[in-house]
């Protein structure tokens, strides 16, 4: 049996964070995603789903009214980068709450509510082996898959990013803390006010700077005590 999934998020890239982990899980379906709740709404007018992963700020519709809008809801998941709708949101009978950015433990541990929820076998422990990735908007027409392993370091340079990876170099309009958000804080952390690197990426570590791929960038001074603490810390 497969678990039918809506994703619903006017984020582009919060959308691929939870459409990579449901791909990870062999008995889940991506029946949709959409960037707006009206779209939702037509959609499940015509398509029965089991699940919604739902934000809640959106524009026109928010979550809270898309939720209280449906007569007969499928289970939801809230996803939100605010913790202040969780009391409003259990009101509506919502399966779970999750804070952005979302660890994949965490995630997991909400779908095996959908799972008990629905009264079939939990999916194991151990998801399908595949590479985290995500889809960032290079121009207005084309969508890039870039793998996360391949991200060195992320640059801000004001209303843009420039994404350096062992696979080419890629600008974005998004802001630092936006898209530091969707990554995965085991393995990528922020540095700077203008940059945010990989972890795995450090070839070394030398006073208040690290060297990326030949390039050395300064630590900032309120970032040091967080680097030093997950790094430097960790080091033999």
């Amino acid at each position: 049996m497969k678990i039918k999934c809506l994703i619903i998020d006017d984020e582009p890239l919060a959308v691929n964070v939870i459409k990579n982990y449901l791909q990870q899980i062999e008995d889940i379906e991506v029946a949709n995603t959409f960037n707006n709740a009206i779209d939702g709404l037509n959609y499940l007018k015509n398509h029965k789903v089991d699940v919604i992963f739902l934000d809640i700020n959106m524009p026109v519709l928010d979550g809270l009214n898309f939720i209280k809008s449906l007569k007969e809801p499928p289970l939801i998941i809230v996803t939100s980068a605010y913790s202040e709708y969780a009391a409003e949101t259990y009101e509506l009978d919502v399966l779970d709450y999750l804070i952005k950015p979302i660890e994949f433990p965490r995630f997991m541990n909400a779908l095996n509510k959908v799972y008990r929820r629905m009264n079939i076998s939990q999916p194991s422990a151990e998801p399908i082996k595949s590479r985290p990735y995500l889809f960032i908007k290079i121009d207005k027409k084309k969508m890039k898959k870039v793998f996360l392993d391949e991200i060195l370091i992320i640059e801000s340079l004001k209303d843009y990013l420039k994404i350096n990876t062992t696979n080419g170099r890629f600008m974005i309009h998004s802001t630092l803390s936006d898209f530091t958000d969707l990554l995965p804080a085991a393995d990528f952390i922020r540095i700077h006010r203008s940059y945010t690197i990989s972890i795995n990426k450090i070839d070394a570590v030398e006073g208040n700077s690290i060297e990326i791929d030949g390039m050395r960038y300064v630590i900032g001074r309120s970032y040091l005590d967080e680097v030093k603490d997950k790094i430097l810390n960790s080091s033999i």
